[in-house]
């Protein structure tokens, strides 16, 4: 054997995790891994006189300074040797940086400068609090809860006071007077989590300029996500004879129990992950805030609305309104057809851009983000989200009846690497068995290793003549091939390994060739579709290639 080989031969399949164990063992963790946790603050409540500062600045639509006095707050004492515990305000206040962060009227639609930067404060001050404090001793949990309830006592209620008592009732001590904090807000708006996911993936495709902030804004979510049950499942680690699982308080976990039955949930979270800009999709996400995507007409005098602001004459221009007037709003510019027709009409020809039907490369790596946690969460916490064998069913699902183009872009190695090892050989392994011959046997275990993939994947074509099937196959053999070498090398195996490798290509280019031009949503017709599976073919000859170089070279 080769000293390629490693000691450890096979990648471990995720579906041999056992959750109950797992969180001991740091090499069986999937999509998550767990570095060195940062240094986190403490935090502890602004003092009461700040807390109404600030408020008072949010209701009267003083964002800049408001947010200008959190960021200081925040970032007092980050140099000293011994950090002091950070001042975070209320809840309420963290929920109103977020909506500031992406409300079209601060954003898209900003009528001035200081509205925009606002919003660019809002999503630093956010970003400032997961970096420093983090998601649990920032209460971020408590802050991005979705509700509909608008006299929530979160957000709802106005403040109260009484005759020379300033002080606040109890009740809402917190809350501030403002639209954008109570019905306008992103967390009442929204239906939940799931809602914004998919609307912002739909403008991904439809509407760039909206885009270009969910983008910000939902990559911020995905990291507090991220950060939230990596710390949860650390403090597993440290306890883990608690009987109360951290990781079932996550911030994830309260996302994915959204009151729809679980069945019914499960698909539509895949939906909203994958949703593509359709009418389908637009009419089951649709946008968050009433005309979101119409833009300010173009001869709106921002300077003539600038210069109504008078104190004194207690005129405050734009600052007291939070919405803009429909007699100011066009129609978005740059917004595409419901349903785009390059997506639906257009051939895909081979290497061309591959991430748009996606929305574009930044919306494929959140999209595999998101893909990678719900994996993890099934893993862990099966019985709260839902077994690992039912998601990888809906996995398939939305994989399998993609065109070549996009199927490549979600299944390729580089994409891959957002997942565990593990998860991704499952994953992989899950597609490549729908596709794959009758006839290939199946392996012994799931755990991949390399007599397995040369005995059961790597000699077949597809089970159908469908050109974009055996490229398929093609691509998922490709994909485990380098899954396996990363992991744990690869080693000729006394020639078996080429051997494989050459029989499988000979197999999908001979059953490709008698299917014809065939029949598919989203093919790519002739020589051009040919490409990929000789393209593929390509790829895995020289890998194979490398592996014959690099062990002659040892042996010498």
């Amino acid at each position: 054997m080769s000293p390629l080989a490693s000691s450890q031969e096979s990648i471990p399949s995720v579906y041999s995790i056992d959750s109950s164990e797992s969180s001991s063992s740091s090499s069986a963790r999937p999509s998550i891994h767990l570095e060195p946790l940062p240094a986190w603050r403490t935090a502890k409540l602004l003092p009461y006189e700040l807390r109404e500062h600030c408020i008072i600045y949010f209701e009267e639509g003083l964002y800049v300074p408001a947010l200008y006095l959190l960021i200081s707050l925040v970032t007092f004492g980050t140099a000293s040797s011994t950090p002091t515990p950070a001042f975070l305000p209320p809840q309420q206040q963290l929920a109103l940086a977020a909506t500031l962060a992406i409300h079209p009227s601060i954003t898209t639609r900003a009528q001035n400068e200081d509205r925009l930067q606002a919003s660019n404060l809002a999503l630093r001050y956010l970003r400032l609090i997961l970096d420093l404090v983090g998601p649990i001793n920032g209460n971020l949990t408590d802050a991005f809860a979705f509700s509909t309830v608008e006299t929530s006592s979160r957000r709802g209620a106005k403040r109260r006071t009484t005759g020379d008592d300033l002080s606040p009732t109890k009740d809402d001590i917190h809350s501030i007077n403002s639209e954008l904090a109570n019905a306008g807000s992103i967390w009442a708006k929204a239906q939940d989590f799931w809602h914004v996911v998919g609307w912002a993936f739909n403008c991904s495709l439809l509407h760039q300029r909206r885009w270009e902030r969910w983008q910000l804004w939902l990559q911020y979510m995905i990291d507090v996500l991220e950060s939230d049950w990596t710390l949860r499942a650390q403090m597993r680690i440290d306890d883990p004879d608690n009987e109360q699982d951290p990781r079932e308080s996550s911030l994830m976990v309260q996302y994915l129990n959204g009151g729809i039955a679980p069945a019914r949930q499960e698909r539509r979270i895949l939906r909203a992950v994958f949703a593509d800009g359709t009418s389908k999709s637009t009419g089951e996400f649709p946008e968050i805030w009433r005309n979101e995507t119409k833009e300010l007409k173009k001869h709106t005098d921002m300077k003539k609305s600038e210069a109504k602001l008078n104190i004194e004459a207690d005129v405050w221009g734009l600052y007291m309104n939070e919405t803009s007037s429909s007699s100011d709003l066009e129609d978005d510019p740059a917004a595409t057809s419901p349903v785009p027709a390059e997506l639906e009409t257009s051939p895909q020809t081979p290497f061309s851009d591959v991430s748009a039907p996606f929305g574009g490369p930044q919306s494929i790596v959140l999209r595999l983000r998101l893909l990678s946690l719900l994996s993890t969460v099934s893993v862990f916490l099966p019985q709260t989200f839902t077994p690992l064998s039912t998601l990888y069913d809906l996995y398939l699902e939305h994989f399998r009846p993609l065109p070549v183009p996009s199927f490549f872009t979600l299944i390729c190695p580089s994409s891959m690497q957002y997942f565990h090892q593990s998860a991704a050989s499952s994953i992989t392994q899950v597609i490549l068995r729908s596709l794959i011959a009758s006839s290939a046997p199946p392996p012994l275990t799931d755990d991949l290793t390399q007599k397995d993939l040369e005995r059961c994947y790597l000699p077949f074509p597809a089970n159908t003549g469908s050109v974009s099937d055996n490229i398929k196959v093609s691509l998922c053999v490709e994909t485990l091939l380098r899954l396996l070498q990363g992991h744990c090398g690869l080693y000729r195996n006394n020639g078996r390994l080429h051997t494989a490798v050459e029989q499988g290509i000979e197999a999908r280019e001979q059953k490709a060739k008698k299917a014809g031009k065939g029949r598919g949503k989203g093919r790519v017709d002739g020589e051009g579709e040919r490409m990929w599976l000789k393209a593929s073919a390509g790829r895995m000859k020289g890998l194979v290639d490398l592996v014959g170089g690099q062990e002659q070279r040892q042996d010498t």
